[in-house]
């Protein structure tokens, strides 16, 4: 197989992760989300939490129904494009996928039903509950998706026979080295970029002169949410930068463009710079002296392994690694920013009359997804040449495709993706373009002579009309 057609399946699955990861982690927040609007409506009665628990739910409707759908599509390259790394490692990541489905997935679709169109049918109490239990549904899923990636990116609990990988250590290959760290930074991740969506969509109603109890309760606390997850993902990224380093170093000093050791010199840390691979340097490289060793060593003076300390083609394409690693801190330093002048305003009473942080929150909507983005991008190039760190080579877990196959298959996913979920992103901004409003109730669905009659899916809980769309194209009695 040439590695040209092994370049496209990496791109193609890249692709297709790229598009699914932001819908689990809209999902993942807008869950435990809603379980707090419900939960303090329970307590407190006060109507502005139940008018923003009915104006969620329509976007969480949407990007769950997405996400179930990008994720169907992605599973199924593990068989189409990349069977070798199946049928080496299947005895692990197979079951962990299967634990996903028989805990999460059944979680989940027990209790979606109830939670989006149980409204006017069940207690509030059973209510609450089912939206409870969907937010832990999706924690949960997040749990088995990062133990299996995990155990690809630090392998243990198992012993290679006949070719193939085979669990003896359960518990070690769950609780793999890395696990904590990236488990935590995910559903942090998530929780942020919801808290950045909500404070943009708040921010965009407020500099329109729509305000409202709603809009300035949603500012408020997405902002406090900034404020608290920002630094903790901060800490927790350091904690999994000191991992990385001893479970990883190639990957890190491909993240620090770090290529030599000089005798007793301490390591700088290159701000910005580019890794030439070719060259083996990093040219242009912006430095302050001494800070790399400060950073990962924790002393001023000590050394970590650098890039040419590894054979050439066990090293990770530095370029790409130094630069979305960068991307992904430069934001997170932003959202700190962000937090902090949020709460410098809201002392003074101006948090939402502020245009100057009415706009950053706006800008910064996108900031968390883009730095999942850029976060995986880091780990999953940074892991090259390895599928399994370690133990498999990338180029041998591909499926034996031809180079015109996958140009082929990747040409449709790009025009389809673009379309289905080119669409669904459109309509999903258009719903929170609308906002919340006062009193707002969940939608009818009992139909009826004249009334709208929608099957029980998850995006017909967000029952938002399409421009130009007639009443009767509505039904859904044609």
């Amino acid at each position: 197989m040439s590695i040209d057609a092994l370049l496209l399946a990496r791109i193609q699955f890249a692709f297709t992760i790229s598009f699914h990861i932001v819908f689990p982690a809209l999902t993942i927040g807008l869950a435990s989300y809603l379980a707090v609007l419900e939960g303090l409506w329970l307590k407190t009665k006060h109507q502005v939490y139940d008018d923003l628990y009915h104006f969620w739910i329509k976007v969480f409707a949407v990007a769950f129904g997405m996400g179930v759908v990008s994720g169907l599509v992605m599973a199924y390259q593990f068989g189409t494009n990349w069977s070798g790394f199946s049928k080496f490692a299947g005895g692990i990541t197979g079951p962990l996928l299967t634990y996903e489905v028989l805990t999460a997935f059944f979680l989940e679709a027990g209790f979606l039903g109830v939670m989006l169109f149980g409204l006017r049918r069940v207690g509030p109490g059973l209510h609450f509950m089912s939206t409870v239990f969907v937010a832990l549904g999706t924690l949960i899923s997040a749990t088995w998706i990062l133990a299996s990636n995990s155990w690809m990116q630090t392998p243990q609990g198992h012993e290679i026979i006949d070719g193939r990988v085979v669990p003896v250590d359960w518990l070690a290959v769950i609780f793999n080295p890395s696990f904590p760290y990236r488990l935590l930074h995910m559903v942090v991740a998530a929780f942020l970029s919801t808290a950045l969506m909500v404070g943009a969509s708040a921010a965009w109603h407020l500099l329109r002169g729509r305000d409202s109890a709603p809009v300035r309760t949603m500012l408020k606390m997405a902002m406090g949410m900034v404020l608290v997850t920002a630094p903790i993902q901060a800490v927790i990224g350091d904690f999994h930068g000191l991992n990385t380093l001893e479970h990883q170093p190639a990957k890190l000093a491909a993240i620090e463009g770090h290529w030599e050791n000089k005798p007793g010199e301490a390591v700088p840390l290159i701000l910005f710079g580019v890794p030439d691979m070719q060259a083996e340097i990093t040219r242009h490289a912006i430095e302050i002296p001494n800070l790399g060793s400060l950073l990962l060593t924790h002393t001023l003076d000590g050394q970590f392994p650098a890039l040419k300390e590894f054979p050439p083609e066990d090293r990770p394409n530095a370029t790409v690694v130094f630069w979305s690693f960068r991307v992904m801190v430069g934001l997170g330093l932003l959202m700190i920013l962000l937090g902090i002048l949020a709460l410098v305003t809201y002392l003074r009473g101006r948090l939402h009359s502020s245009k100057p942080l009415l706009r950053f929150a706006l800008a910064m909507g996108p900031a968390g997804l883009i730095a999942i983005l850029a976060g995986w991008i880091t780990t999953e190039v940074g892991r090259q040449p390895w599928v399994v760190y370690g133990v498999m080579r990338t180029r041998d877990a591909v499926s034996a495709h031809s180079f015109e196959q996958l140009a082929v298959s990747l040409a449709i996913f790009v025009v389809v993706y673009l379309f289905v979920f080119g669409t669904g992103t459109v309509y999903l901004l258009r719903i929170i373009g609308k906002g919340p409003h006062t009193g707002e109730r969940a939608h009818p669905v009992e139909g009826g002579p004249g009334e709208m009659r929608q099957p029980m899916r998850p995006l017909s809980g967000a029952p938002e009309q399409l421009e130009g769309a007639s009443p009767a194209n509505q039904r859904g009695d044609q």
